[in-house]
């Protein structure tokens, strides 16, 4: 492979690899096909997601495009014998050295993304319980004790509501089968097991509708288990406990 064609398929590779790392880092909050952020950390998960994708992606056209050079060049040709090519060491010792320090360096990144997410939660605002059943979301909120389980509890049946700028602690739990409690906009999905607790937490960014929908399939009616999420300013949500408290739900 001569020098040119080497050049033209590396600044093939970082032409397309250069856009997404620079859509991951440029903090523009642009999007390709994500939905829009609604959680404190949502924007790491969508950064290591654009990273890993923009690293790949240039290994995949620098793979294909060098595929297609030697197949151009190194066709069969009249007149024209194969040459046998023992290797090269200090080729195989970069290819091999450069991913291993890129997965290394993807590791440490996702871990750092992983405790933070999965980790021991932040001091938490709120503190409520969603529990899947076929085909529903059970919303319990502590009532004025501030305990939950207890028989002052605000229940709501696939209808929530989060302060925004301040952390839920959710726990989660199962009825019946296996659920998964996922909205995409906080980049939340976990698993809602029988005879388990789960547990995650939440910060939300801004007010808005959202979606809760299980992502698990859980019986003929899974695709009716859809619960509402309302994300309102403090007042509005305390505002609305009150609300339920006094309606005795």
């Amino acid at each position: 492979m001569t020098p040119r064609l080497v050049r033209v398929v590396i600044s093939g590779a970082l032409g397309v690899a250069w856009p997404a790392a620079a859509w991951a880092f440029g903090g523009s909050g642009a999007r390709v096909w994500l939905p829009e952020s609604y959680s404190t950390y949502a924007p790491a998960i969508d950064q290591l997601f654009y990273v890993v994708l923009g690293l790949t992606g240039g290994v995949f056209f620098l793979v294909q495009g060098t595929l297609l050079v030697f197949l151009l060049r190194y066709r069969r040709r009249p007149g024209v014998s194969a040459h046998y090519t023992h290797g090269n060491n200090t080729v195989e010792i970069v290819w091999t050295v450069v991913p291993a320090l890129i997965l290394v360096g993807l590791l440490i990144n996702s871990q750092t993304v992983w405790s933070h997410v999965r980790g021991t939660p932040p001091p938490h605002d709120l503190e409520l319980e969603v529990q899947g059943e076929q085909f529903a979301w059970n919303i319990r909120y502590a009532g004025p004790d501030g305990r939950l389980h207890t028989d002052d509890d605000i229940t709501t049946i696939n209808q929530m509501q989060l302060p925004v700028q301040q952390t839920a602690l959710v726990h989660l739990a199962s009825t019946d089968v296996i659920h998964s409690f996922f909205i995409p906009q906080f980049r939340v999905k976990q698993d809602a097991v029988p005879g388990l607790r789960g547990r995650l937490w939440v910060t939300p960014t801004r007010e808005g509708q959202l979606e809760i929908v299980c992502a698990e399939l859980c019986g003929l009616g899974h695709y009716r288990m859809r619960g509402f999420l309302t994300i309102a300013s403090p007042e509005a949500f305390q505002a609305w406990l009150a609300e339920q408290t006094q309606g005795g739900t």
